[in-house]
């Protein structure tokens, strides 16, 4: 008979689970000696946030749940960032942690919390578990966790469990459920409203993302000519090149997307998930068409909902892409020309070393199809403009939840799922400092990323937001003039770059080398001022 660790720890593996993160403590480690002889990885970290965030990755990268683990008390409130971060960008995720034994429930007792109540907001369920329903418990979590919307499950692990013998369970792997079938009546509505509008514009999100529905995008934008706005975590859905698309919102020049989106008379918005970004902060008041698994989370009594297609929108989409070609009258000529002179003014300028620069150069280095993650902060907003985006999953950012320390763990899971594709990472020295802990991790795995830290020794975002509010800048500077780069930090090369060529020859050996290394670009930050945080209605 199994150990209820060896039978949650095969459960994992049946459904798929390559890798559990996490830090352990004396009740994990029959779990963690079943993940030694059962298949599945344990990889240890040094900061619980950083296990979910990878957990969370690798759920994006693989579409199987990830798994994470945080001990008790201080063990699972550092690991309730990840769990957050999966709520909030919708990740599948299993989060594991020490609970006390049920002996002891409502007992003083050393570093414990009440797990069930820490967890209960953060996740779509949450639950202890007991022997006699291990394989039933696990399997339902991760239906639950990767059923629309997705989400993270936490499931407490009584200390005194994983030695003792676990009933015999013949549980199987569930199916998680999807998005019924849209209405047919809404199908109608949906076309009848769209055949009237003369200038209707897609915007098109997180949700269709998920879906893969990028062709179905691409396909009615070119039969209808019609614009495409991006949220940032759908980038890729659309290539920047496309005679239809018009911008991603809220980032860097959201100003010269709204020229396009305020002239709508219309918006349908396709897997349109509010979390990044509501309607009503940037939508002209028109008429929304809504397509989504869930209704639109919007101020009906300012905005008009003329329909709502809930639940499934492949079929929405497929009706689209059937109608005739509407006669529509936007100008794509003119289209192109605001596209033009966006990407013109997200050029590098020709003199000096800034984000801009640093940015291109990494797109020129890194091949099309390699992935790039990215932390939070100012340089963020620019990469939701600027970089080129071939295809969805492979630029990965945190826009939901968006904790700063997102990138660097993120990195190093997109190169333990995709280990034929080159990783880089970019971040400011702000999430750096939160995660330079993972650079012993990354060492330790030989993962081939390029971690890119942008030093402009402060938290530029947040001093431009103090300017925008006329406050002098004040705590937001992270380093003195003491500060210098170091050859490396633990274990892992540092090449420092001053200009704009030591940054791409750094980038060229830091390629080659064939495991991490860090390419620190000392930037100017203060073109970030010119480009972001600029109105967007």
């Amino acid at each position: 008979m199994a150990s209820v660790a060896e039978q949650v720890v095969d459960s994992l593996r049946r459904l798929g689970v390559r890798y559990v993160f996490g830090i352990p403590s004396g009740p994990w480690i029959r779990y963690m000696e079943a993940m030694r002889t059962g298949g599945v990885e344990f990889v240890l970290v040094s900061n619980e946030a950083s296990a979910g965030f990878m957990a969370d990755t690798c759920a994006r990268l693989t579409g199987v749940p990830g798994a994470c683990y945080g001990t008790f008390g201080p063990g699972a409130t550092n690991l309730s960032t990840g769990v957050g971060g999966a709520l909030l960008d919708r990740s599948p995720l299993l989060a594991f942690t020490t609970e006390a034994p049920s002996s002891m429930l409502g007992r003083t007792l050393q570093m414990a919390i009440d797990h069930q109540a820490l967890f209960r907001p953060l996740t779509k369920w949450t639950t202890r578990l007991r022997g006699d329903r291990v394989r039933q418990t696990v399997y339902e979590a991760a239906r639950v966790a990767a059923s629309e919307v997705p989400g993270p499950v936490h499931i407490g692990l009584p200390a005194d469990l994983g030695d003792q013998q676990a009933a015999d369970d013949h549980s199987a792997p569930q199916r998680p459920e999807v998005a019924p079938a849209p209405a047919p009546e809404r199908l109608d509505d949906l076309e009848s409203i769209v055949r009237r509008a003369r200038r209707p514009i897609l915007a098109v999100g997180l949700t269709a993302a998920r879906a893969g529905v990028s062709t179905l995008i691409a396909g009615i934008a070119e039969r209808h000519r019609v614009p495409v706005v991006l949220t940032p975590m759908a980038k890729g859905l659309l290539p920047e090149d496309h005679e239809c698309y018009a911008g991603v919102l809220f980032h860097a020049l959201s100003d010269r997307v709204a020229e396009t989106h305020r002239q709508a008379d219309l918006v349908v918005g396709v897997g349109y998930d509010p979390i990044e970004f509501n309607y009503e902060d940037w939508m002209p008041a028109v008429p929304l068409v809504h397509i989504d698994t869930v209704p639109a989370d919007i101020d009906r009594s300012s905005y008009d909902v003329a329909c709502e297609v809930v639940g499934d929108i492949r079929p929405a989409l497929e009706r689209l892409a059937r109608l005739a070609p509407l006669n529509t009258s936007w100008d794509l000529e003119a289209l192109a020309e605001r596209r033009a002179l966006m990407f013109q003014t997200l050029e590098p300028p020709a003199a000096g070393f800034g984000p801009r620069a640093a940015l291109a150069l990494l797109r020129e280095a890194l091949p099309r199809n390699g992935i790039m993650t990215c932390d939070v902060g100012a340089h963020t907003h620019l990469i939701g403009q600027q970089w080129a985006t071939p295809a969805p999953g492979l630029q990965i950012m945190t826009n939901g939840w968006s904790s700063m320390g997102f990138g660097i763990p993120s990195a190093i899971a997109a190169s333990l799922c995709r280990p034929d594709r080159q990783v880089a990472c970019v971040t400011g020295d702000g999430g750096f400092l939160m995660m330079v802990g993972e650079m012993a991790t990354a060492a330790r795995l030989g993962v081939r990323v390029v971690f890119v830290l942008l030093t402009d020794r402060k938290l530029e975002l947040i001093r431009l937001k103090q300017e925008r509010k006329s406050c002098p800048s004040y705590g937001t500077v992270l380093y003195d003039d003491r500060y210098a780069s170091v050859p490396s930090y633990f274990g892992v090369p540092v090449i420092p770059a001053h200009d704009r060529d030591a940054f791409r020859s750094a980038l060229t050996s830091a390629f080659a080398a064939g495991g991490p290394v860090i390419v620190e670009a000392f930037i100017d930050g203060s073109e970030y001022g010119d480009l972001i945080l600029r109105k967007h209605k």
